[in-house]
């Protein structure tokens, strides 16, 4: 129904052993629907009779649940207040803490003929679709000539800049530390003082008179 009306969709769902689940976005046209491929589901890797009991129901996991279910709303919110980026379609594994994400085209030999001609639907569309040309702007040099050498220095080397900063681990992409700790002086230089002579504020002004 949804391919027979150009109506785009996102379902989610949880696997039978309650240990993985996925949403999915569903544009007619654009990207695979249900007849195109088999709903997509995650390798849960593991025995699914380890799981299964009598009288049990085996999908029991409101966890897993919770998440697929946070993962859609916030796919939908996404898509309907036009931020980030929304996913095509994110799998879960509960076993793993997985999350494959993925596009799939639609399939030109679908067997649904509404989802054929929706395919048609959006290569007309792309077609009329004005192209955007990318103008890349050269940066403006202003003063190219240095007639009198100046050239702007950093007064902190790089060592210094790493020795205030403190050790930062190596991390993934797309995680970095909230702060870091500065390195700990263990060698610090004393300061200079005046030795203490022992003498009074009036022999001190004495001394100056004398001079």
């Amino acid at each position: 129904a949804c391919n027979e009306l150009g109506q785009i969709w996102m379902e989610s769902g949880v696997s039978e052993n309650a240990v993985s689940g996925h949403i999915q976005l569903i544009i007619p046209g654009e990207s695979a629907c249900f007849a195109c491929a088999p709903p997509l589901v995650v390798a849960a890797n593991i025995d699914e009779k380890t799981l299964k009991r009598e009288g049990v129901c085996a999908a029991s996991l409101p966890t897993t649940m919770g998440v697929v279910a946070g993962g859609g709303v916030q796919n939908v919110l996404k898509y309907l207040l036009n931020f980030g980026t929304v996913s095509y379609y994110l799998g879960y594994n509960a076993m793993q803490d997985f999350f494959p994400t993925m596009s799939m085209k639609p399939n030109p030999q679908c067997s649904d003929q509404n989802c054929r001609k929706q395919q048609e639907n959006y290569k007309k569309r792309e077609a009329a679709r004005p192209k955007q040309e990318v103008i890349e702007q050269e940066e403006e040099i202003v003063h190219e000539d240095n007639d009198w050498g100046i050239e702007l220095v950093s007064e902190t080397s790089e060592e210094e800049l790493k020795a205030a900063s403190g050790p930062v681990p190596e991390l993934p992409e797309g995680i970095t530390v909230a702060y870091t700790i500065p390195n700990k002086e263990e060698n610090l230089i004393p300061e200079e003082t005046v030795a203490d002579s022992e003498e009074s504020l009036e022999e001190l002004m004495a001394k100056m008179r004398n001079m």
